[in-house]
Order: structure tokens, then sequence, then C-alpha cells
């Protein structure tokens, strides 16, 4: 038998709405709590929570490259050039069509969800608390922050990767701030205004559709070259192959390098040798023994799911396409375990046709679909060997942790599901040195062994689990998150106390500027 601990969607439920909004939340209650058989985990229980826009800015990018111009006459360039630059920094900035809140950059971007620059290294004051002086290594997390205030529709998640570090040494802090200087930060820096539409909020008019027109124009002017990526890397950071890696599913991970001094460099887009395709879900699985990671990419178009690892030198095995998964899933995770990848198909999934009919996100529900769990053995050569299991009603987003028990081969099975809470919850961790082993560490509110509330007006993101040196117990540590006050706009990084029965704070270090929520992060 494979268990596995997924946060789930609820049930999908039909809207009066046509495209009613999906909505980003943030926690302000830490939590760690038990599952029978001693399975814990610790996750942020969920609550709700401008920057005013740039005057329009004339183009001037690729003006001397014409790589993919053969074929076009020199007049023809010139006007696509004319036009494009008066379409979209004069007649689009004037004319567009009021926006659902939930996608309406004014909306969205307020708050501590606005823009932020970037920081270089600067010395924290530890305000509570003393920092452990084994807690030595970088606190990193990863989220949105759009280098420049969006034009047309925006999505919370279509922001720029920005990286916020809090370096710890001998009881010292030291924060910075950086963007990851994708592909597309370089373009879009250089001409001071988004160049690139944004596609997961969606197209909701003919302006936005003229956006996307504008954007197809300069990959023939050959201003964009969209084999170096398009991405935001924005999502998450994972350690693997001894390199740091910020990572966004719509693109490959870029490599990053954290300095003695606590600053920030981004190395460059990773295609591991050029054998890496496209794209690379932002959560790939490493395992704590072999070392080995272990990836998928999700497509639009077939195969909609293709798995492959990656070995502890950095070198990418061979493709694994799905072809079993005959619907276009929107699948963000999954869970492996000692011999078993799983995959969780929702009834989520990707439809480009929404963006051409105006018809906003280009994701749907399809209600009347039966979501399945596949599991697939980590060293299969095709996906013959992949299993599905129909989970009615069951919608995961995010995988936390898979092991198994008393694993014997058949040729049926069943899916048993128990609820672990009523409650919304989402950004677990669990110790990393336990990922496809049975853990103890899973959200169970019923059996709960400790809780923290942040305080009045206070929330924070994913809380991350941190070892402590020479553990021998798999809750022997710390739990950290960056924790923002909106009353007074300021933020601290809080270390917790994992074992404590109210997560007593060790240590809470004051920032030098407000964080904005986002994320997954690492230390």
């Amino acid at each position: 038998m494979v268990s596995f601990a997924f946060f789930q969607i609820q049930p999908l439920q039909r809207s009066n709405q046509p495209n009613s909004p999906i909505s980003f939340f943030n926690g302000n209650i830490a939590q760690y709590c038990s599952l029978p058989k001693k399975n814990m985990i610790i996750a942020s229980e969920l609550s709700t929570s401008e920057r005013a826009p740039s005057p329009p800015k004339l183009p001037n990018i690729g003006s001397d490259r014409d790589t993919n111009s053969e074929g076009l006459g020199k007049g023809a360039l010139e006007f696509l050039e004319s036009f494009l630059s008066f379409f979209s920094t004069s007649l689009l900035y004037f004319i567009n069509p009021p926006l659902h809140p939930s996608v309406d950059p004014k909306h969205v971007l307020t708050g501590n969800f606005a823009q932020v620059d970037e920081l270089p290294p600067i010395d924290c004051l530890v305000v509570e608390g003393e920092l452990p002086q084994s807690l030595n290594g970088t606190y990193i997390r990863n989220g949105p922050n759009p280098l420049h205030q969006p034009r047309g529709p925006h999505h919370l998640f279509e922001g720029d990767g920005m990286l916020h570090s809090i370096r710890l040494s001998d009881g010292r802090a030291t924060f910075c701030s950086r963007y990851v200087k994708t592909y597309k930060y370089a373009l879009e820096d250089n001409v001071g205004f988004p160049i690139f539409p944004n596609i997961l909020s969606g197209f909701h008019s003919v302006v936005d559709l003229g956006r996307c027109a504008i954007a197809i124009g300069r990959v023939m002017k050959g201003q964009i070259d969209l084999r170096k990526g398009f991405g935001l890397a924005n999502t998450s950071l994972s350690l693997f192959s001894n390199r740091l890696f910020a990572l966004g599913e719509s693109d490959l991970p870029y490599s990053i390098h954290l300095s003695e001094e606590g600053d920030i460099e981004t190395i460059g887009r990773c295609d591991f040798d050029g054998k890496a395709f496209i794209n690379m879900t932002a959560h790939p699985k490493i395992d704590p023994e072999t070392g080995e990671t272990f990836a998928f990419r999700c497509s639009p178009i077939p195969p909609y799911i293709t798995f492959f690892s990656i070995d502890t030198e950095g070198s990418k095995q061979q493709d694994v396409p799905i072809f079993s998964m005959t619907d276009p899933t929107f699948v963000h995770d999954f869970s492996i375990t000692k011999q078993y990848i799983v995959f969780s198909e929702s009834q989520i999934e990707m439809n480009p046709l929404r963006l051409m009919m105006c018809k906003g996100m280009p994701v749907s529900a399809e209600l009347d679909k039966v979501p399945r769990i596949g599991v697939l053995p980590r060293y299969a050569s095709t996906d013959s060997e992949i299993r599905w299991f129909e989970a009615p009603g069951f919608n995961a987003m995010h995988a936390i942790n898979a092991w198994e028990e008393g694993m014997k081969r058949s040729s049926c099975g069943s899916v048993t599901r128990t609820t672990l809470s009523q409650k919304n919850l989402e950004l677990g961790s669990i110790n990393p040195s336990y990922v496809g082993r049975e853990t103890g560490m899973v959200i169970w509110l019923e059996c709960e062994v400790s809780r923290r509330l942040y305080g009045d007006g206070c929330f924070g993101g994913e809380p991350l689990f941190v070892a402590k040196d020479g553990a021998s117990e798999e809750d022997d540590g710390y739990i950290v998150s960056y924790v923002h006050d909106e009353k007074s706009g300021t933020s601290r990084f809080v270390v917790m106390d994992a074992k404590s029965q109210t997560l007593d704070v060790v240590a809470a270090v004051k920032l030098p500027r407000r964080v904005p929520y986002g994320f997954h992060g690492l230390l």
C-alpha cells in the first residue's frame, strides 16, 4: 500500500459567476499537529489579506536584431516596429477596459502584496530572544514581485520572482532581496515596461488579444527569443546536484549563488546540457538517501505529463512521457516513495482556447471528470507500468509526502481516503530527511500537538522545519517563517521551537523593510 498526504482543494462546485476569481491567502497561525500512528505536519492556517503606474515609455529593444526577419521586407519590419511602439506604449495604455478585482493590478498589488525594490545585504537587529548558535546558513524564500506595474489583467502568481534571504551566522543575521534575473526580467528591465503578456490571468477583451499580438510581433522581429525561456522563476527553491535553483513551472530552473556577504546572484538558466525541454515542475523531489532528483514537466499539449530524473552529478535522465493521462490536467506537485512516483490527476485542466475566446484564465474545472491517482515505478522506462486509481472528489494541489506500507503486487486496488481537517490549510512542510519515508509530521487539528498565533493583524507564510544539528528525532528542530504585521507595516523573521507545546519563539529578527507575501523557501 502507498500512503501519502496532500493539501487538497475542496471538491469543486459550480459558481453562479462565469469567471469566479481564484484567490490567494496567507496564514496567521503556525500549526504542528499529529495523525494516528504519530503522523504530523507543519502548515499555515489561511486567512485573507500600490504602486502608481509608471507613465508609458517608448520601446527600444532589439532594434539592430533581425535574426528572424528573412522573407519580410525592410519596409514591413519598420512599419511593424512603429505599430508595436505606438500600440503598446500609447493606445493600450489609455483604453484599458475595467477589470474584475481578482485580476486588476490596482486591487491585487496592494498592502503587503505590493511590489518592493531590491535591497542589498544589510545587518538586522535581533529583537526577541537569541538566534541559536547552531542555526547557521541562509533562509531564502521565493515569491512574485512584478518589476513593472502590469498593464492589463494580472494574477498574483504572475509577478517576477524575487528572493528574500536572511543569512544566519554565529547569532547574527543579514537580510537581502534580489530579483531572479530571468530572460524575461532582463528584457523588461532594459526597456522599462512589460513586454510579455500575462497568460494566467487570462484574456478578457480584444485589448488583451492585442497585447498578445504585439508579443508575437516582437518574436517575429527577433526582439524576443523564446528559446531562452519566458518564465518567472517565482515559486520555489530547491537544492540538488550541489546547486541552488529558483524555480517556476513555466520555465526551466535558474541557478542561484549566495555570497559570503549575504548577497544573491543569478548564475543563469539551466537546461542540463541541453537535455531539458521548455519547463520543469517547481516541486522536484530529492531522495535523502540516494541524492537523486525526480521531476516532471506539465504541458497543455500531449504528452500532458513527462517524468524524468536527475542524478547526483546533475545529468538529466531519459524522459518518460505519460500518455495514459489523456486530459490536459494541470499538475503542480507530486510525491515519491522508495520505489514509486505518485501523481494526482485533478478536475482542473488547461484550456488555451479560453484565451483566444476572451473567457479569462486558461484553466477550467471539468466537474464531470473523476480525479485519479497514478502510481509509477521510479525507474520505469515507459508509462505502460503506471497504475491509475479513481479518487472521486479528490483535487490535490500540493503533495506533502508518500511512503509504502506492506507493498504487495496485485491485479486490483482501491483508494482509502481520510479527511485530516475541515479547515482550509496550505503551504505545509516536513523534515526533508523523511521525503519518501514514513513521516511523523502531518496536519491533524483534532489531535493537535502545538500551535502559535502570530498576533493580531500578523500573518506568516510557509512555515519551514529545520532540524537541529545531530537531531535524532524527527521533530527535533525549529520552525522558521517570515511574519508581517499589517498594522505597523513591518516584517520579522521568527524562529520557533518545534518541540514546544505552544511553538515558543526562540528568536525574532526585525527586518529592514516589509517582506511581501510569497510562496516556498528553504534553509
